[in-house]
């Protein structure tokens, strides 16, 4: 009897531990989901589990919703790309394995899907749970820790409480993939992202292969500028939009005004999906959000991205209509694409793009290209009684002259309508440009007040008088001549053209560097007040960190954070404090100017142009990380300006970019140009508006370019390397330093596109062209048949011996350029 109670109770707990989600939403280690079991949410409205494609021959994991008919959608899918087959689906099952603690898809001792990321530490207990709001999370019960979960993973839909942006703390992002066609989950041509370009301007953007296909425009310009209405067909709950924008993370969310409880009584369960064709749709029943079926690329009316230009045979009346029905025999030929990683979305495309193309399909599965190809006067001939194969149709839609009446209103209504939408523009950017001058005029009396006292409050008393709304800290004069003893000499960490730096001492004991603008400096008002109240607002980890400032009279200091290694050229530049610098500290400088310059140009909360980065503007803390400083001649661009032009030219000769030095044209290329530079310095240890070298150029990017051309790259490379070095890092490197001067702005890349090619070595790089300021080989190396092809060359300038060069050169505030001759030692502030 007492053995064959054992046995009943080892009995049961098999059939429990082999079945718990037919009644409950949690499994722990040792559960096993299999497929003829689901775990449903608490309330009931979502289940999980296995489901297949009977045609496809494949089975996946997904979550749908209960309330959704006979045929649920898939809210979310475990595994799109990777299918299990028929053939490997015998005792397949879902599990967390007991020794890795990651969620799996296993079959036997086999893992066939790995679902989870996330670290195992033993004597965790995990249980994987679905909640009521869909979302599958992998938790630690001794703390409730989420490890992982299925919101972070969106794939087609998004459900209220999901996320669509990015964490910059985690790198996590979050955004909708489409599916491959409505029964194939594999990833399809669409994806959905949030992409704020400031805290002001919010939308969505889709993208197809990668490319911009349309977006909603900036929320904040709509009607609702807080809360953009969607109403859905199915139950006719209007959805609200709500965002987070912050340092740490910027996402979007929606919410649906229904109350959403614990028994599954809502009914069908509001959410947004992007469907194959990539449109995005609003609940079960797909009421559409975003515009035309298919995006032609020459308008914008619908939200459609403005593309290429149009193909010569394609106009503006072209549209793909579907029809029943042929060709005229013996006018066209039919072709099939046997790609099937092919959607519908991407026959559309290249139909669109072929002259010849006349109509598209695909096959019954949906996949591969079906083309007819003819002249485009072939007429097509309908059929009635429908028993032709079904087409999509390139048709010429020309408006009829019988609707020119019923065009007319309309085009008076939207004229009227467009005017007041004018005019409302018009007064909300007055109100905003007044508004703009109205805090310049408080920050330009708040800059000259200080400037009028006499003496402020000491630091210690900061927090009650000191302290502005920029939460800049006011430092008494007195407090700063006491802390530097008088400005003493011994004191004095360093000068440039701005005048000299002082180390002093805070009220804790902690140290700072005083930056005191001289008189003579040409630092004024306007640029003290720029670098006072930009660099406040800008926190990165290599940025130089202000502290505060004092002004005395006609004193003006800035306060910084102390760096114990001052600068780059310090050690860069020194033959023996160079020898500190070993290539993982020369790349990790690279990598952190880039970083710094990546979080001014893309992620701060305004566009910044550096315009004057240097080695000596960078600073080294205590353990050589970079600092970016010296925001005096930064420039804030607005949301949408990619360039600007100035009549005064401030900067470095030797790291300004061509079209910046010769037009005063400057955008982020212009610190794009300057990171090359720099980055060549620092892989060769020397400056480049003091380099000569007889036998090559007169450049070190000259001297680089023709290394580089006559494969020796490594000769650049600075003696003290030589033990330190990772070759393919370091030629990596110098490749992406020459694609940073070249001498067009539009060749150079984007700073995110320089971090990637600096730390993704399996990405090809393009070959670099014509760097800017290549000046040639010299006369004494040079044929005379090279210096002939050289003479009057705008890109080049003919040596005519070891101490003069001629050629073209250009006034930045004129439009003309004149043939003159120089001293060749000059480099680039040439004298003419």
């Amino acid at each position: 009897m007492s053995t064959l109670i054992i046995f009943t109770i080892l009995c049961t707990n098999l059939i429990i531990n082999s079945f718990p989600a037919t009644a409950v939403s949690t499994i722990k280690v040792g559960d096993q989901l299999n497929r003829n079991s689901q775990l449903l949410s608490h309330g009931k409205e979502f289940a999980l589990g296995f489901f297949d494609y009977p045609y496809k021959n494949t089975i996946y994991l997904g979550i749908w919703n209960t309330n959704d008919g006979e045929y649920p959608t898939k809210v979310w899918v475990a595994n799109p790309s990777k299918p299990i087959a028929f053939s490997s689906s015998n005792g397949v099952v879902l599990m967390i394995h007991p020794e890795t603690g990651k969620l799996i898809i296993a079959s036997g001792e086999t893992t066939l899907v790995n679902i989870s990321d996330n670290q195992f530490t033993p004597g965790d207990n995990l249980t994987a749970t679905l909640s009521y709001t869909g979302n599958f999370q992998l938790k630690k019960e001794t703390d409730n820790q989420t490890l992982w979960q299925s919101f972070d993973h969106p794939t087609d839909v998004l459900l209220p409480g999901m996320k669509l942006g990015v964490n910059f703390k985690t790198g996590q992002s979050w955004n909708l993939t489409s599916w491959f066609r409505p029964d194939n989950p594999d990833l399809g041509a669409f994806t959905l992202s949030w992409e704020p370009t400031d805290e002001a301007s919010q939308r969505f953007m889709i993208r197809r292969r990668g490319q911009p296909y349309w977006t909603s425009g900036n929320l904040n310009n709509q009607i609702y500028p807080n809360k953009f209405e969607f109403v859905t067909v199915d139950n006719g709950y209007p959805y609200n939009i709500s965002y987070v924008y912050n340092n740490e993370e910027r996402y979007f969310s929606i919410h649906a005004n229904v109350h959403i409880g614990l028994d599954g009584s809502i009914g069908r369960y509001p959410m947004w999906s992007l469907n194959p064709e990539g449109r995005l749709v609003a609940g079960q029943t797909y009421s559409v959000l975003t515009g035309e079926e298919f995006c032609y690329g020459y308008e914008t009316r619908t939200g459609c991205v403005v593309g290429p230009p149009l193909p010569p045979c394609r106009t503006e009346n072209d549209k793909f209509n579907e029809r029943n029905g042929d060709f005229a025999n013996g006018m066209v030929n039919m072709s099939n694409d046997a790609n099937s990683s092919l959607s519908f979305s991407d026959c559309m495309k290249r139909c669109w793009d072929d002259c010849s193309c006349l109509a598209i399909n695909t096959q019954e599965n949906g996949t591969n290209c079906v083309t007819w190809h003819g002249p485009k006067s072939t007429k097509f001939k309908l059929n009635r009684a429908g028993t032709s194969e079904r087409k999509y149709v390139l048709e010429s839609q020309h408006p009829s002259k019988a609707t020119a009446h019923i065009w007319a209103p309309i085009v008076a209504g939207i004229f009227l309508l467009s005017f007041c939408f004018g005019l409302l523009w018009y007064l909300k950017k007055r109100n905003l440009r007044l508004k703009a001058e109205e805090t310049q005029r408080r920050d330009d009396q708040y800059i000259i007040g200080l400037m009028a006292s006499d003496s402020f409050n000491d630091a210690s008393n900061l927090d009650s008088s000191g302290r502005k709304k920029s939460e800049v800290m006011v430092f008494s004069y007195a407090f700063i001549v006491a802390s530097t003893n008088d400005f003493a000499s011994e004191n004095k960490l360093g000068e440039g053209g701005f005048g000299p730096v002082y180390k002093g001492k805070l009220s804790d004991g902690r140290d700072m560097a005083i930056k005191r603008l001289s008189r003579a400096s040409g630092q004024g008002l306007v640029e003290f007040k720029n670098e006072l109240i930009l660099i406040t607002k800008l926190k990165h980890t290599n940025l130089v960190r202000v502290l505060g400032c004092c002004i005395h009279g006609e004193e003006k200091m800035l306060i910084y954070e102390y760096m114990p290694n001052k600068s780059l050229d310090f050690f860069l530049f020194d033959e023996t404090k160079k020898t500190l610098l070993d290539w993982t500290k020369r790349w990790n400088i690279i990598e952190g100017i880039a970083q710094g310059m990546l979080y001014l140009h893309k992620y701060s909360r305004m566009r910044v142009i550096h315009r004057d980065l240097k080695a000596s503007n960078v600073l080294l803390d205590e353990s050589m990380n970079p600092k970016i400083s010296d925001f005096g001649m930064a420039r804030i661009f607005k949301q949408h300006e990619t360039e600007a032009m100035t009549n005064r030219v401030v900067g470095t000769y030797g790291y300004m970019a061509p079209e910046y030095a010769m037009e005063g044209t400057f955008s982020d290329k212009s610190d794009v140009f300057s990171f090359g530079v720099l980055t060549l310095e620092i892989v060769s240890g020397r400056r480049n508006t003091s380099f000569s070298h007889s036998d090559k150029t007169v450049n070190l990017i000259g001297y680089a370019w023709v290394l580089w051309l006559e494969d020796d790259a490594l000769e650049l490379e600075d003696p003290t390397l030589i033990n330190t070095h990772v070759i393919h890092q370091l030629l990596r490197t110098i490749h992406v330093a020459l694609l940073c001067v070249q001498e067009n702005a539009s060749d150079r890349p984007v700073i995110s596109d320089v971090l990637s090619m600096l730390n993704n070595d399996t990405m090809t790089l393009p070959v670099p062209n014509q760097p800017a300021f290549f000046i040639g080989r010299t006369a004494s190396n040079s044929t005379s048949e090279e210096r002939k092809s050289n003479e009057c060359s705008v890109n080049k300038m003919t040596v005519t011996d070891s101490s003069t060069i001629i050629g073209f050169f250009r006034i930045p505030t004129k439009r003309t350029s004149f043939l003159g001759y120089g001293d060749f030692h000059d480099l680039m502030d040439i004298r003419h």
